[in-house]
């Protein structure tokens, strides 16, 4: 069977398993879990896949709700990477529960390619995308180490095979002042909810002077007990991304100092911690792109290799992508005008036209897998741009 006849038996069994496949991703967006918390996601994705013939590991990396499923044996090993986790309130309002049920889907359909040539497709089931950073976790324990290379598509608004994300780190901040009353006796205490404002002052005018690729953002979690007591204790937690490292590690000193100033202004005592979990920035292969791009322009989309030049946000997938060559691709499931991380966007993730990307996107990465397995040139020019440190 040559390469155009397995692309054409890879859309028939998506076809095919549409309706299981479409029942993954409703049952994990009618039950959204929290990062580290997605037990039935990560039971109903392998069961799936134990019962299609894959081999399961469970608890991939230390973490609980982490999993590898395998099919085929020798190299190249490639990973369809699934997302699960969930948004505090809103739910699968970054449509992650399409990133699982697409990256099943593609190694479903994918056994047709490792049955006739040697390689193993693995789904690498990956928790806590949001903000704790799983991928990352699971790269610093060596879980990508024997892989060659890394598929994911992201659900958005625009069909990109490429991206660009920021690099990321979380700094929770703790004041803590001195209480009082503060009618009677506001002089005998420390405000720390005004050492949290001065410091959010003072970011709001770092804003201005920073390089238009970084963000700083964030929220008070903690703001004090009751308006007639001078706040004693206030928290926040804060993200700080840029585009380069260097200049995520200047940004940090920046923000830092902010903080550290709000406290010797008040008094208030200031406690800070950076997360030890660091999202890397998104390293494109093009080559790999391309054959991702080619195939999602066959099932008609349009405009899937366009120049990756806004930010798309964050995500661990960039500490994979510095490992192996990779993309993280995005499929649009919404018009341009609906917001990711809305209400609205999570009615997409589970749309007629949510459920069409997700299709789409698992039969362009197992006809990705198709090019990979079937023609020795395609794979070393990924291999090589990778080595090269294009």
């Amino acid at each position: 069977m040559d390469t155009a006849e397995l692309k054409a038996e890879i859309v028939s069994v998506i076809d095919a398993h549409q309706e299981q496949i479409t029942e993954l991703s409703r049952k994990i967006h009618e039950n959204p879990e929290v990062g580290f918390h997605e037990v039935l996601a990560a039971a109903w994705l392998t069961d799936y896949l134990q019962d299609k013939g894959f081999s399961i590991e469970h608890g991939t990396g230390g973490l609980a709700t982490a999993f590898t499923a395998s099919y085929g044996q020798g190299k190249p090993v490639i990973a369809l990477i699934a997302e699960y986790d969930a948004l505090p309130e809103l739910g699968h309002a970054c449509g992650h529960n399409l990133i699982a049920a697409s990256a099943t889907g593609a190694a479903i359909a994918a056994r047709a390619v490792t049955d006739q040539f040697n390689g193993n497709i693995m789904v690498i089931g990956t928790p806590a995308e949001e903000l704790h950073g799983g991928k990352a976790i699971m790269a610093s324990k060596g879980v990508f180490n024997s892989i060659d290379i890394a598929m994911m598509v992201h659900p958005s608004t625009v069909n990109t095979a490429t991206t660009e994300t920021l690099a990321l780190q979380v700094i929770d901040i703790e004041f803590t002042g001195k209480p009082a009353h503060a009618a009677a006796r506001p002089e005998a205490g420390i405000n720390a909810l005004d050492a949290m404002i001065q410091s959010f002052t003072a970011i709001n005018s770092l804003r201005q002077h920073i390089r238009s690729t970084a963000r700083v953002h964030g929220i008070i979690t903690s703001g004090g007990e009751a308006p007639n007591i001078v706040p004693a204790h206030t928290a926040a937690t804060f993200i700080v991304r840029a585009k380069e490292d260097d200049y995520l590690d200047e940004l940090k000193e920046k923000v830092l100092n902010c903080f550290m100033g709000a406290s010797q202004a008040t008094g208030a005592q200031l406690k800070y911690q950076w997360d030890s979990v660091r999202y890397a920035s998104i390293r494109n292969n093009l080559s790999l792109a391309r054959l991702f791009s080619r195939n999602m322009k066959s099932l008609g989309r349009r405009g899937v290799l366009s120049d990756p030049g806004s930010a798309f946000g964050s995500t661990d997938m960039g500490n994979v992508s510095q490992l192996l060559p990779s993309i993280h691709a995005r499929v649009a499931i919404a018009r341009k005008q609906v917001l990711i991380h809305t209400p609205e966007f999570a009615l997409a993730a589970i749309s007629e036209a949510g459920i069409k990307g997700m299709l789409d996107a698992a039969k362009a990465m197992a006809m990705t897998v198709a090019d990979l397995l079937t023609d020795g040139e395609a794979m070393n020019r990924v291999r090589t741009e990778f080595e090269r440190g294009d």
